[in-house]
């Protein structure tokens, strides 16, 4: 099997996949409630979500399982991502209008 077959098949790039299409739909759903959707900005969003999350997650597993010193990088970018994903997701509830915690304060 390919080696970008094997990356991508990872459960955690599975879940970085998941986590941006939900970051997606609601950041579209918020933009249509706004009447503020521009099809131009949906492209850039998915290309620095796609190319950013996905592809830089996938590089970042390849140099941790082709230097061992460096596995430590992969679990800790997933981290990083997933934390980044969540609080975009977040953000995207209160476009929508859901009422979160400390959202009166940004």
């Amino acid at each position: 099997m390919p080696l970008s077959s094997e990356l991508f098949a990872s459960s955690q790039v599975q879940i970085i996949l998941i986590l941006v299409g939900v970051d997606v739909i609601l950041g579209v759903l918020g933009a249509l409630m706004k009447k503020d959707f521009r099809l131009s900005r949906a492209a850039d969003f998915m290309k620095k979500m796609v190319v950013g999350y996905v592809l830089g997650f996938a590089v970042v597993q390849m140099a941790a399982a082709a230097q061992p010193s460096l596995s430590f990088l992969a679990p800790v970018a997933f981290i990083l991502v997933v934390v980044a994903l969540a609080g975009s997701i977040l953000r995207n509830l209160g476009k929508l209008g859901l009422p979160l915690p400390g959202s009166n304060m940004v």
